[in-house]
């Protein structure tokens, strides 16, 4: 009995071990800041890092994103970039809140109007650190698998760049992936 009950208590052990192991592992729900004033929040935001994507692997300097309110409530986006061969390419999307008028959730979308029904066709876009002064903010969604970190001006400040690195570290972001965003005049 004692060699069978040895053999009980090692196995629920280990399995609390894995399971343990495995949490360590697996982040936890991302968080998002508490409320987002999405008036203040308009105007232009200039990329300062992001975790690379496909859809701006074409990008080399001087991204940006320029939001304004709509009358409908909607928020016009007009994403900006500087190509290799030093043109701007620029594309024109829209977001939307989802949840109350202070959410920090919104959804965006840069395919065409009438496609706009298609679930598929709108991305999360999470406010998950914002400074009091909206100066300095990341944007992320649910899998964390896109990251971007903005600022209202070019250049950021590098205490606060590095203590809002320190919190996205917190929040179960990898900084290995997180490419700097050449902002060049």
């Amino acid at each position: 009995m004692k060699p069978l009950l040895a053999l009980a208590t090692s196995f629920a052990l280990s399995c609390v071990a894995v399971n343990s192991a495995l949490a360590a592992e697996s982040p936890q729900a991302l968080q998002t800041i508490q409320s987002l004033d999405v008036p203040r929040y308009m105007g232009t935001w200039f990329e300062v890092a992001k975790y690379p994507n496909r859809f701006q692997k074409q990008c080399v300097a001087n991204t940006s994103a320029a939001y304004s309110l709509q009358k409908d409530g909607t928020v016009k986006v007009l994403n900006r970039c500087q190509l290799a061969n030093r043109d701007m390419e620029e594309v024109e999307g829209q977001a939307r809140q989802t949840g109350g008028l202070k959410s920090p959730k919104l959804e965006v979308r840069f395919a065409p109007a009438w496609l706009s029904w298609l679930p598929m066709v709108w991305g999360d876009y999470w406010v998950i650190d914002l400074d009091p002064e909206y100066q300095l903010v990341a944007v992320s969604e649910p899998k964390r698998e896109f990251l971007w970190v903005l600022s209202r001006t070019q250049q950021v400040n590098p205490a606060k760049y590095e203590a809002l690195l320190q919190r996205l570290k917190a929040k179960g972001f990898d900084l290995n992936k997180l490419e700097l965003s050449p902002q060049v005049n």
